[in-house]
């Protein structure tokens, strides 16, 4: 009970003394207005250039900006606590460190999976992109995948800026990269081989190819392989986040820099 209570209520208060300065409000444009405005950018950027369709550029880019909610929340909600000067208040704690931290991930992969079945709601009405209803469940499974992988990066980034002093400015060159090299605006196949070979690396990449066959009118069981291999590097990336928190806290006690900035 005691490590349900901290997975679950431990989360959710991390998650919520994120905004304890910040009106909620601030939410709407930036994860609401933001991720339809990028899919508008790049199908119209696609209808000039002539290539793609509309729903190639509606499913990358609602996914990509997935990675928005899930990449910051979860740096945050570890950072957070070092600026705060809070962090060694919660590393003395006897809590396990397993539900400590996967209790926060929970939340962002909740609102990463909202903001990206907005965009896609809400991207396919203005540009006119006819999903039936049918697609609707295996999308939503696809991107509660995306959602979650992006969350284990997140974690990394996290236990990263434990060192790192400005966490905002390695999000937004993370989410680049993912923009770039995860087949959202480009095909993977018309990348660069060493470029396709690092976007089959990274999370984002088959849930997304994942998604787009299935807006095609595919199966769940003919891109389940491109469900797991999101999954098994989502969760792959969660292990690396621990097992850097952990070494990361270690170091940091030998060294008493655990909250110098």
């Amino acid at each position: 009970m005691t490590n349900t209570r901290i997975f679950f209520v431990g989360g959710l208060m991390s998650f919520r003394a994120q905004f304890n300065w910040l009106n909620p409000w601030i939410l709407v444009p930036a994860l609401l207005v933001s991720p339809v405005a990028q899919i508008l950018l790049f199908a119209y950027v696609g209808r000039a250039a002539g290539v793609g369709d509309d729903q190639f550029f509606l499913v990358g880019n609602a996914l990509n900006y997935a990675a928005i909610p899930c990449m910051f929340a979860m740096t945050f909600a570890i950072s957070g606590e070092r600026w705060g000067q809070t962090l060694g208040l919660v590393l003395v704690t006897p809590a396990r460190r397993l539900p400590l931290f996967l209790g926060r991930a929970l939340p962002v992969i909740v609102t990463g999976w909202c903001v990206a079945v907005f965009g896609l709601a809400v991207g396919s009405l203005l540009l006119g992109v006819r999903m039936g209803a049918t697609v609707w469940p295996g999308l939503v499974l696809a991107v509660c995948v995306t959602s979650l992988s992006c969350t284990g990066l997140g974690l990394v980034m996290g236990a990263a800026c434990l060192r790192v002093r400005d966490g905002a400015t390695l999000g937004n060159v993370v989410f680049l990269l993912l923009l770039v090299f995860c087949g959202t605006n480009v095909a993977l196949e018309d990348l660069p081989s060493w470029m396709a070979a690092v976007g089959e690396r990274l999370p984002l990449t088959h849930g997304i190819e994942a998604a787009r066959q299935l807006a095609s009118g595919a199966t769940l069981g003919s891109v389940s392989d491109l469900l797991v291999r999101e999954l098994a590097i989502g969760l792959g990336y969660a292990a690396l986040g621990l097992a850097t928190l952990g070494w990361m806290e270690r170091d940091s006690r030998r060294r008493a820099t655990l909250e110098r900035m």
